[in-house]
């Protein structure tokens, strides 16, 4: 663009004469401000992050398991083959809430105050969002979102109500009403298909295509109690489910006091399970009545032994999972189609994850929560030609708290002080882990005993070893389960078998590595200052001396009594997390 300046004289002798030319030259240099900071964003990658809940690595074909042959994703698994895909990605606390309060936030959770299922980020702290918009992206959240507060930083948004659901499924949208009073509810579909219907209508006639887009799409599957569209289900109905072996050899070196109890007393009440090893919940008492054809015709479990019961359950369950799963790889099949047809497919970085892992049938757990590796990996995949060089595999340790600031770097955005993340940008385009770059993944499950009984835990992980700490309390101190201790050598013991803390042979692993948690905590900077009385806790046994394991038995004991009292008082789900019920 041209400017012609005024003639100078003309300015001095008459100053008012002028006052159009300078007008013309104050709007002519906001033009080219405005057409400067658009060519730049025009310049920049459009970013697709597609995350589903509960989408565990071992769901998807690419990452190898034994489910790979039976279940493929090959949509899921063209971002790895032209793309890159990482084998150590960790979420810092594995529900959904926090979660995702982790990647739109860049901080861990004793930051940003999303411990549990009520977490919330409200307006204007809705990082991603925000930087995204001050970048000059067009913005939009679609599908599940589930953080209570609006997505009100967001240019646009369509997100399901709280879990949502499977069919018939309502969104929230922007409108005259107050947040959650406005709603499109899509009959006769399922949500995987409206989320992905809503997203493809936005990148046709809603987003600003001056602008690169960066889009949040979220679907709700595979989240339990899985229920996929009628479609899929013929699909597996006729092929018996690979289990892993642990669902059946837990072992007597697996766990700790903390999820076995003093003498194996609380192995039916600590962590929901397929078959009927837990007396208050479990698929085999779950599932019958919501999928009776995915069980024998008059099914009764009393006709059946354990294994026949827990085969059924863990067959049922798979299949609901995979089907839910085949439903959000065909329609990402839909979706890459429209960017490849609309020339957007190169031009954008596509990433691909689920909000934490799930356990799918592993040492006879069910959901997600803990941090034994099929719940605390997330699978994390990103596709970007022009960048990402294509079939690379990564084992460095990325935590959630790192895609946020990954995708503003990738958009050449400002990635403010607060993000205690770190973007990977240049792992992804050089092939190469910085040299200080962060050897240790921290977790920590903060809903003690809620839902699926899971003791409250911490820990790191390595890219070798895991050390848990089960302090087992819940926020006030309260609710006591045994405190213990686990660490795993991941190498020698992938699947978790061993536990090896009070092996006198790893007793020097076990020093370095708790002070290795201790530093961890202190970077991430979890002092405990939130919930002082449950800090107390944690400091109390963090030695584990002989006394401390004297008190652990005792507690032990103390809770098979109180359980006990609880089913025999007919309680199923005692939600204990945020009361101090001593």
């Amino acid at each position: 663009m041209v400017i012609k300046l005024p003639n100078t004289d003309l300015m001095n002798t008459n100053r008012k004469s002028a006052m159009p030319y300078l007008e013309t030259i104050t709007i002519a240099l906001a033009l080219l401000v405005i057409t400067a900071t658009n060519c730049l964003a025009a310049k920049r990658p459009n970013i697709l992050y597609i995350m589903s809940d509960d989408h565990a690595a071992d769901g998807i074909s690419a990452y190898g398991s034994r489910l790979a042959k039976v279940a493929p994703t090959p949509n899921i698994d063209r971002l790895a083959k032209e793309g890159a895909l990482f084998t150590n990605a960790f979420c810092t606390n594995s529900i959904c809430s926090p979660s995702r309060a982790c990647v739109l936030t860049g901080q861990y959770n004793h930051v940003n105050g999303s411990f549990d299922l009520g977490g919330r980020v409200v307006p204007g702290k809705q990082m991603l969002a925000i930087e995204m918009g001050k970048a000059g992206y067009h913005t939009a959240m679609i599908g599940k979102w589930h953080l209570k507060a609006e997505p009100a930083d967001f240019h646009y948004y369509c997100v399901l109500p709280g879990q949502g659901k499977y069919h018939n499924p309502e969104f929230r949208v922007r409108g005259e009403n107050p947040w959650g009073k406005n709603l499109v509810k899509f009959d006769g579909k399922h949500s995987t298909d409206a989320i992905t219907d809503l997203t493809l209508d936005w990148l046709q006639a809603g987003w600003d295509q001056d602008k690169p887009f960066f889009l949040m799409h979220h679907y709700k599957a595979p989240h339990d109690y899985f229920d996929n569209a009628p479609r899929y289900e013929s699909y597996l109905a006729d092929v018996n489910i690979p289990e892993p072996d642990t669902l059946w050899k837990r072992g007597a070196q697996f766990g700790s006091i903390a999820t076995r109890g003093a003498d194996d007393e609380l192995i039916p009440h600590i962590g929901t399970s397929i078959g009927s090893r837990t007396p208050r919940r479990s698929y085999l008492r779950d599932l019958p009545s919501r999928y009776p054809n995915e069980f024998p015709p008059n099914f009764d479990s009393a006709n059946h032994t354990y294994e026949e019961n827990t085969r059924f359950a863990y067959n049922a369950y798979l299949k609901k999972y995979l089907r839910c799963v085949k439903g959000v790889d065909d329609n990402l099949g839909r979706l890459f189609k429209y960017l490849e047809d609309s020339g957007q497919l190169d031009n954008t970085v596509i990433i691909y994850t689920g909000d934490q892992g799930f356990m799918l049938g592993e040492h006879d757990y069910q959901d997600k929560r803990w941090m034994y590796e099929e719940s605390q990996r997330m699978p994390f995949l990103v596709r970007y030609p022009k960048t990402v060089k294509a079939g690379q595999r990564f084992d460095t340790i990325i935590e959630n708290v790192d895609y946020g600031p990954t995708m503003l770097d990738f958009a050449a955005a400002e990635i403010p002080d607060s993000v205690q993340g770190r973007s990977f940008k240049s792992l992804l385009e050089t092939g190469k882990e910085a040299d200080d770059w962060k050897q240790t993944a921290y977790y920590r499950y903060w809903m003690h005993m809620a839902h699926h009984d899971n003791p409250a835990h911490l820990g790191i992980r390595t890219k070798t070893h895991k050390l848990i700490y089960y302090y087992g309390c819940n926020y006030d101190g309260g609710y006591q389960t045994p405190p213990g201790w686990e660490l795993y050598d991941l190498v020698a013991d992938p699947h978790e078998t061993q536990n090896l803390y009070h092996d006198p042979t790893h007793a020097e692993l076990a020093v370095e590595l708790k002070q290795q948690l201790a530093n961890t905590r202190v970077r991430v900077g979890d002092d405990g200052s939130h919930y002082p009385a449950c800090e107390s806790i944690v400091q109390q046994f963090w030695d584990y001396d002989e006394e401390d394991q004297n008190n652990a038995r005792e507690i032990s004991h103390q809770y098979l009594q109180r359980r006990l009292n609880e089913l025999k008082a007919g309680i199923r789900n005692v939600q204990t997390f945020r009361g101090n019920k001593k």
